[in-house]
């Protein structure tokens, strides 16, 4: 079996001025010391990736992310951001397709498809979300969603191109619904991911490529979460704006 580091990333969504992503910073820097167990990602709004890149410029162990890129290099797409402007302030990883961008921006499998080509052109890292709703999920749906994401999303990519790519899984139902996936709904969905990328794709992918959790992380579940073999790491919310819960995630995460 291929051993996968796990991967722990924090999306701080629309929060944080540039003033408040360095406290922020600073304090993970200070909590999680030269941990080096898991990767680590942070991922600030655009306007502070700037003052967060330089903060990170002297540390070894946390990479630098955005939470959305366009598929253009350049052009007439106002508020956008291209590949480069990223790879300018040194950022590692791009979150596409986040189930945010799909509710209320109306992004679809092809849109994600080609940011992820052009992030991986760019040597931009993907994090590539899927995830089903709660009409999906309670008409038992889901398995058949995921698989059209997977299939549409990862169109044209092949086993290299999958070797550079991270995948979320968000239970959508499970996110300010009041209710909760269980770890083993987690597992599931992890499990079925990887079936229908060994058979749309190769079992090789299948087996070497990291699958997050993205369903409401915290300490107190990374533990349970993250010991399941097909959960890699996790695409934290909002328990990721607080230094010392998120460095509790990524401690809890990597406890054997």
């Amino acid at each position: 079996m291929i051993n996968r580091k796990k991967i722990i990333a924090g999306n701080w969504k629309m929060n944080k001025t540039q003033a408040e992503a360095r406290v922020v910073v600073g304090d993970i820097i200070r909590e999680i010391g030269r941990f080096d167990s898991a990767e680590i990602v942070v991922c600030p709004p655009f306007t502070a990736l700037s003052a967060v890149s330089e903060l990170l410029g002297s540390v070894t162990n946390i990479r630098l992310g955005a939470q959305n890129m366009h598929e253009a290099a350049s052009g007439a797409y106002t508020g956008e951001i291209s590949a480069a402007m990223l790879r300018e302030l040194y950022v590692r990883y791009v979150i596409l397709g986040h189930s945010e961008r799909r509710q209320y921006f109306h992004e679809d499998n092809a849109t994600v498809n080609r940011k992820t080509k052009a992030a991986l052109a760019a040597e931009l890292r993907p994090i590539v979300c899927v995830g089903e709703t709660l009409p999906e999920r309670e008409s038992d749906q889901w398995k058949t969603v995921l698989e059209t994401q997977l299939v549409e999303s990862l169109a044209g990519f092949g086993d290299k191109e999958l070797a550079d790519i991270i995948l979320a899984y968000e239970p959508v139902w499970a996110i300010g619904t009041g209710k909760t996936a269980s770890p083993a709904q987690a597992e599931e969905a992890h499990q079925w991911i990887r079936k229908v990328l060994a058979t749309k794709f190769s079992a090789a992918a299948s087996e070497r490529i990291r699958i997050q959790y993205g369903g409401s992380v915290k300490a107190e579940n990374a533990k349970e979460l993250l010991s399941k073999p097909d959960i890699d790491g996790a695409l934290v919310g909002g328990a990721s704006l607080d230094a010392r819960g998120f460095a509790g995630i990524i401690k809890n995460a990597c406890l054997e």
